[in-house]
């Protein structure tokens, strides 16, 4: 089974953002893409209130296809740890997402500790945007990792351009730190990802649709992964994540 670990479902004509889930599910026909991990671009409860819902409804109109991973603003407090109870108690979620762009809180903050927290009392994975963008990089995203021990850490683009190095070094020190390869451009960096942390901490996303599936495939193809590699990283990493995911 192919697992794509990191995918966009959102319309915010505010923004100008327009991403369908049937063009996700036509992509995923096209390049062969058994089930995806949906999420928002936006963080609710901000801009979006109704996020949670619509994901929800989707998972549930598309069952077996889609899951979802709620994406969750933690200025909010209280509020936002209620939300994410509500999303892995009630709606069926199986992880969280943290953007530190988009809600300007820094991964160590206690506010983000929180959240995680409240997704690791239920088994459920924690997935940063980890790029080049201040807030995001791995080395702070790592204070997360150790303050949470408990809590399994998905480095989503692994650093991307500028700091794939760090997300490599950040995942060997911390065994709670997994990798996940969509954005990072280079497929030696994946290859070296496996020579030093294992194909059991990697798993294989698109960030679709900013980022094509079919692209991001030939970039694992690239790799030469071995057949035990490509099962891992393609799938059953993902699918082991979200199985121990209790409500």
């Amino acid at each position: 089974m192919i697992i794509d670990a990191h995918v966009h479902v959102d319309e915010v004509p505010a923004l100008g953002w327009s991403m369908p889930v049937a063009a996700t599910l036509a992509e995923m026909d096209r390049t062969g893409i058994d089930r995806s991990v949906i999420m928002t671009i936006t963080d609710a409860p901000a801009v979006n209130a109704d996020a949670l819902e619509m994901l929800a409804a989707e998972t549930r109109r598309h069952n077996g296809r889609l899951v979802a991973y709620a994406r969750v603003h933690p200025w909010y407090g209280e509020r936002a740890e209620a939300l994410l109870e509500y999303a892995l108690g009630e709606l069926g979620f199986v992880g969280l997402k943290l953007h530190p762009v988009t809600n300007l809180t820094h991964p160590g903050d206690e506010s983000c500790l929180r959240l995680i927290r409240c997704a690791a009392r239920h088994g459920a994975p924690t997935l940063f945007h980890c790029g080049d963008e201040p807030l995001t990089t791995p080395l702070e995203i790592e204070r997360a990792a150790i303050a949470c021990p408990q809590a399994t850490i998905v480095l989503g683009h692994m650093g991307a351009y500028a700091h794939h190095a760090d997300a490599i070094a950040v995942a060997e020190r911390n065994p709670n730190v997994v990798l996940e390869t969509s954005g990072v451009p280079y497929p030696a960096v994946v290859a070296e990802a496996l020579a030093r942390v294992g194909a059991e901490r990697i798993v294989w996303g698109s960030d679709g649709p900013g980022c094509r599936p079919e692209l991001e495939r030939r970039k694992l193809d690239l790799v030469g992964l071995s057949a035990t590699q490509r099962r891992l990283v393609m799938g059953a990493n993902q699918r082991g994540l979200m199985d121990r995911v209790e409500p």
